[in-house]
């Protein structure tokens, strides 16, 4: 097992299309962990190594992240070998957990940026997970080959549309079909890539031509550095040259602090500026030691605690991914603290059942490699092992448990059945496994209509696993109209005041409700409260919690079109019972029928998903872009032209969406692309709200009879 200074766990984060996998897959090669290089998207029969799924290598995209490890000495160092291990995430929205679980639990991040697009509306989301659990990152502006390839003006775009403070550690020898190498601002040396996949560094003086513009560019990536170290602001104030140790000491510390972030210059596709930015996760990305992880101590009321990086102390671990492979369940897990053997006993902390490890793997992609055993800061899988995605893992002699990660709503739904009875198992199994896999993927079965609604993050994300539970499962599944997740708010308060009464001989149910509801404040974490303001025992204690039950029941279904309703304070201030008739069902009923009455009053509104979408296109296309997303109920946001490329960004309700590639496509000749993601919910128009209810309406008469 390495030295846990020289272990780096980092992932690997961008927009659609950045380049990736195509990075992966060059970390790999350069490693020594793969011998020949295959290109994502059908470019040979192979198809790139992280991307194992048949799927990934027809569609030329991500969908599950993958993780491998590699070794890699620093090029101009001790030859230390550190240990690197790596996930390569999705770029797509609707996979978005996957780089949620991910950023979960590594240690830094690179973000990989187009040199020609930027920063684009994917980066923003990943920059923010990256924040939500504060990854130090490195900033790889890819695809330098390219024609309009701009890396400062990417650097400047990291400045304001992201708030980083980026400096360029490198200098990029040529631009576009020019490009051909970088010149390492830190030693002030070029570097140049030989050999037929580019693995010979060769290392020369930096080029006459642009030395001047490369000294101006170091000058200012020392100020930067300058305010992280004491010793490296005595030299430069002194203005004298620092020796390299301390210009990377201060990086370092920058970047650890989240206050700096390092931005390297290369082309994966081309074999250019991989090996330095090998050397960067080296020296800029923390080893596990350097990160703080919290964990709630169990015994002590949830008291944060942090674990330390160290193998004496007691295992805890998370499991932060399921894959059921063709051995059973395979659990992707991050050891936080202490060490683990093949056979040893751990606890589950959600249900404190004890397990035993039958197997403990590396991955590598989708090959397994196994290992005896595993400590404090590193990732592994294992075999045989129940367990759900999230759930924390001790020895048994600490109870601690890691804190969960964020899972975002779903926004779409289609009604799925299968093609032929005979698939109902298979269709079951598939269900049931990828519901486990991802939080983000959710299946219920509608009551009224007797149909498997399932729920995700945008079409893609649906049409994947349908075409997964086809080909894994060989069940062909017939799917529904699509159907958005809406949601019902109120707008204004709402006074009810309800008496529930029932004589069926014997006892019979006697309760009475008064209060009233009201919108939360936008800025409410929680959808629903529930507030209990009776005085004088009007309502007896041990009934109160039924009103909130029977809140949270109607809250489930609004009565305009059916959906669950949002942003809503429940106040109960008085009522009455009966010393024989009252129950805690009479008194969840009352509340129940109560909310509907005041609901009526409340000004109820139905709320539809507004997405925010990036398109692309040339921008001899302009006005048919922007006429197609006006005819589709789209605000336009921002447009500018970069490079004789339109990019134009809109708020459009997600109802509006549905078939919009295929228009695109057909107005640019195929040139325009776009993408979307989640913004916020909104009110419907009036007219669109009228339409829903007389629909809603409708389909219940139906149903009824």
């Amino acid at each position: 097992m390495a030295n846990i200074d020289l272990i780096r766990n980092i992932g690997i984060s961008a927009h659609i299309d950045s380049g990736k996998t195509t990075l992966s897959e060059r970390i790999l090669y350069y490693t020594g962990r793969i011998h020949q290089i295959h290109e994502v998207k059908g470019k040979d029969a192979v198809g790139a190594k992280m991307d194992s799924m048949e799927l990934e290598r027809e569609k030329g995209i991500t969908i599950q992240s993958a993780a491998t490890y590699c070794e890699w000495d620093v090029t101009d160092a001790t030859r230390l070998t550190h240990n690197i291990n790596i996930i390569d995430t999705p770029g797509h929205v609707d996979f978005t957990i996957e780089v949620e679980r991910a950023l979960r639990v590594l240690d830094g991040a690179i973000l990989v940026l187009c040199s020609v697009s930027g920063v684009q509306s994917q980066s923003i989301t990943v920059d923010r997970q990256m924040r939500r659990y504060k990854v130090p990152r490195l900033a790889f502006v890819n695809k330098m080959d390219r024609a309009g390839a701009n890396p400062f003006r990417v650097v400047q775009q990291l400045r304001e549309k992201l708030n980083h403070n980026a400096v360029l550690v490198e200098y990029p020898i040529g631009l576009e079909e020019k490009f051909q190498g970088v010149v390492d601002l830190v030693r002030m040396k070029a570097c140049y890539y030989d050999g037929e996949n580019g693995e010979k560094v060769r290392v020369e003086e930096v080029p006459a031509d642009i030395l001047e513009e490369c000294k101006k560019y170091r000058h200012d990536m020392i100020a930067a550095a300058a305010d992280f170290d004491d010793e490296l602001t005595n030299l430069f104030l002194e203005d004298k040259d620092p020796p390299v140790e301390v210009i990377r000491r201060g990086i370092r510390k920058g970047a650890l602090q989240l206050k700096l972030t390092p931005v390297f210059v290369g082309s994966a596709y081309k074999n250019k500026g991989v090996q330095q930015l090998l050397d960067g996760i080296v020296y800029y990305l923390p080893n596990p030691k350097e990160v703080v992880n919290e964990a709630h101590d169990q015994s002590n009321n949830e008291e944060k605690i942090i674990l330390a990086s160290d193998e004496t102390k007691p295992f805890v671990g998370l499991a932060f991914k399921l894959e059921d492979g063709r051995y059973g369940q395979l659990t992707y897990m991050r050891t936080y603290q202490g060490s683990l053997r093949k056979g040893d006993f751990i606890v589950n902390m959600r249900d404190q059942k004890r397990v035993k490890v039958p197997r403990l793997v590396r991955m590598h992609a989708d090959e397994m490699h196994d290992i005896e055993t595993v400590e404090a800061g590193d990732i592994i899988a294992m075999f045989g092992v129940d367990c759900a995605s999230g759930d924390t893992f001790t020895d048994g002699d600490v109870k601690v448990t890691m804190t969960s990660m964020h899972v975002p709503d779903a926004v779409i739904s289609l009604a799925i059945a299968p093609k032929e009875k005979v698939g109902g198992a298979n269709f079951s199994k598939a269900l049931n496994r990828f519901t486990r896999e991802d939080p983000t993927f959710r299946v219920h079965r509608d009551e009224e209509s007797g149909q498997t609604i399932a729920s995700g993050m945008g079409e893609l994300h649906l049409e994947i696993y349908m075409e997964r539970i086809k080909r894994e499962y060989g069940c062909e599944v017939v799917v529904g109209q699509p159907q958005v997740a809406y949601r019902e708010t109120i707008q204004e308060r709402g006074d009810f005041a309800y008496t529930h009464k029932k004589q069926t001989g014997g006892s019979g149910q006697f309760a009475r409700v008064c209060g009233y509801l009201e919108p939360l404040p936008p800025d409410a974490v929680e959808p629903y409260e529930f507030v209990d303001d009776v005085a004088g025992g009007a309502i007896p204690r041990e009934f109160i919690s039924a009103c909130d039950k029977g809140f949270k029941e109607a809250i489930k279904k609004g009565s305009l079109i059916g959906f669950p309703v949002v942003g809503v304070r429940c106040v109960i201030n008085d009522g009455l019972s009966h010393a024989v008739d009252s129950s805690e069902q009479a008194f969840k009923t009352a509340s129940l029928m109560g909310f509907r009455e005041g609901y009526e009053k409340a000004k109820p509104v139905v709320l539809e998903p507004i997405m925010n979408v990036e398109v692309q296109a040339p921008e001899e296309f302009q006005g048919s872009v922007v006429g197609q997303l006006n005819q589709r109920r789209g605000v336009i946001q921002a447009t500018e032209t970069v490079e004789g490329y339109l990019v134009a960004n809109a708020h459009v309700p997600l109802s509006e969406m549905f078939g919009y590639s295929t228009d695109l496509r057909s107005a640019t000749q195929g040139k325009g692309e776009f993408s979307m993601e989640f913004a916020k919910y909104q009110p419907v128009p009036r007219s669109t709200q009228e339409q829903m209810i007389k629909e809603f309406r409708e389909k219940q008469a139906a149903a009824k009879k």
